[in-house]
Parts: structure tokens; sequence; C-alpha cells
């Protein structure tokens, strides 16, 4: 919260980067939380490549950092825990299945919802792990969760 109680939209903020801990341990363990400028993120690292988004499913909250990694239509996916919601680990599209009712024998294909999911950037420098916020001009469904009421980690101030 801003000191005269409106929030601020994260595209109106510039964000420094954030150490959020060491390359070995986030490769051991594949995954790890932080907090990067009051917003909750899950940092990923799958197949030699670090993501990050906000930590809350954009759907309903859901906690991503207790999802598992699967890959849908060639893109690896985190799948929100709580309602199987499909999010591509370098886009934050929504991904799900649709047929075409009016051909019986069409096979289900994958499709997009479009970004739902705040992805934010990840470095490394030194062996320390960097994420900065994303300040992407757009309104994403996971800000809901990240700001406001519904923020689970409340600011101090």
């Amino acid at each position: 919260m801003d000191p005269d109680g409106s929030e601020q939209d994260p595209e109106t903020k510039k964000y420094s980067s954030v150490c959020v801990g060491r390359e070995e341990d986030i490769k051991k363990s594949e995954r790890m939380t932080a907090v990067v400028h009051d917003r909750e993120v899950v940092i990923f690292y799958h197949r030699g490549e670090y993501h990050a988004m906000d930590i809350r499913c954009y759907h309903s909250g859901g906690p991503l950092h207790l999802g598992e990694i699967e890959e849908f239509d060639g893109r690896p996916c985190i799948v929100c825990p709580w309602h199987k919601y499909k999010i591509t680990l370098a886009t934050g599209e929504g991904l799900y299945q649709s047929i075409n009712p009016k051909d019986p024998s069409a096979k289900p294909k994958w499709c997009s919802k479009g970004i739902k999911q705040r992805i934010h950037t990840v470095t490394v420098d030194n062996g320390n792990i960097y994420v900065t916020l994303s300040n992407e001009p757009f309104k994403c469904d996971s800000d809901f969760y990240a700001t406001g009421v519904f923020k689970v980690i409340q600011s101090s101030s």
C-alpha cells in the first residue's frame, strides 16, 4: 500500500532486483518462494531455466509452489494443486483443451486463454538468484491475489 492508502498498479512502479537466494539451493529443490517488494513469488528451476511468477494461482488463489510441473503441448506448465489449472512457466498463459463440437472425430487440442499469471524476471549473478518484478503495462488475473485485500503478506506500514 502507498502511504496515502491507495493501491498502486504494478505497471506504474519501477522495481529493483532483489536477491532471493543462492543458485545451488534452488537447483537442489527445483523451486523456492520469496517476498519481493511485498509481493509473494515462486521461482522454479526446470530443465536448466529459471522462471518466476506470482505464487497464487490466477483462478482461485491456489498455492502454485505446491503444484507439479508437467508438459502440455510441448510447453512446461505448473499445474495448480487446487483445480488443476495449467499455467505455462515461460509466459503465464492459461492452457485448456478444446474440441470442435461439430466434428465428432476431432481430437482435443490445447488452446490459450491468454496471459493470466504475472511472470517476473530471474537473473543469476555470481551464484545469486535475483528477481525483478514485472512492470508490464497490463492487468493480469493473478494481480487480484497478489495485491490489495487478498494479498497474503501484508505490508508493515
